[in-house]
């Protein structure tokens, strides 16, 4: 059985926002203008497992995990869902956007990080530091992956993407709803009694 997951409490999570501009064929955040967010070890890394990853998502029951793995060394995006990865092993450092893109993301993330990405953002492997990274993969209940590269036949899957819906609420959290307060952007921001939380949800 796996062991249950604690994750950060809000006021000591810390959280790394993103707006990624189009570039060539890959379009990034500015289909649905929504950022790629990495929370910095949401997860203990002491009792951390991929079973453990994947036993709490689907208790949270916003994503299903549907694989393991490490991150393709090419440049590649999903049209038709966006994607919650976990890493349950490793270090590593990946890219976002596009390697010729001026405005990429260059990350290095551990054991324990969540990176939530929308359809449209391009990633890949720039280096694994331990040799073993992993991750868990999930997708929105009733969503599966396809595989884009940013070439002139994909141009109808990148339409598709302004047609998904975004979260409801945190994919990663279990306790933590969202209140009903907008603030003057129109985004939605969970609160407590200490910090706002930045999971930014769709109007």
């Amino acid at each position: 059985m796996a062991l249950k997951l604690n994750p950060t409490p809000l006021p000591s999570l810390q959280v790394s926002r993103y707006y990624i501009p189009a570039h060539n064929l890959i379009p990034n955040t500015s289909i649905q203008n929504k950022q790629l967010l990495h929370y910095h070890e949401v997860f203990p890394p002491s009792t951390l497992t991929a079973s453990a990853i994947e036993s709490h998502l689907t208790e949270v029951g916003v994503v299903e995990p549907q694989w393991r793995y490490t991150m393709y060394s090419t440049t590649h995006f999903h049209s038709t869902t966006h994607e919650v990865l976990c890493i349950s092993q490793g270090k590593a450092k990946l890219c976002f956007g596009g390697e010729d893109n001026p405005g990429k993301v260059e990350k290095e993330v551990v054991r324990g990080d969540v990176l939530i990405l929308p359809a449209g953002v391009g990633h890949r492997l720039l280096q694994d530091f331990t040799g073993r990274f992993e991750m868990v993969g999930s997708y929105p209940k009733g969503y599966n992956w396809d595989m884009c590269y940013g070439k002139t036949d994909e141009e109808a899957k990148v339409k598709n993407i302004g047609t998904l819906p975004w979260f409801e609420r945190d994919p990663s959290m279990v306790t933590q709803a969202p209140c009903s307060k907008f603030n003057d952007r129109g985004t939605m921001r969970y609160m407590t009694a200490e910090v706002q939380f930045v999971f930014v949800l769709e109007v």
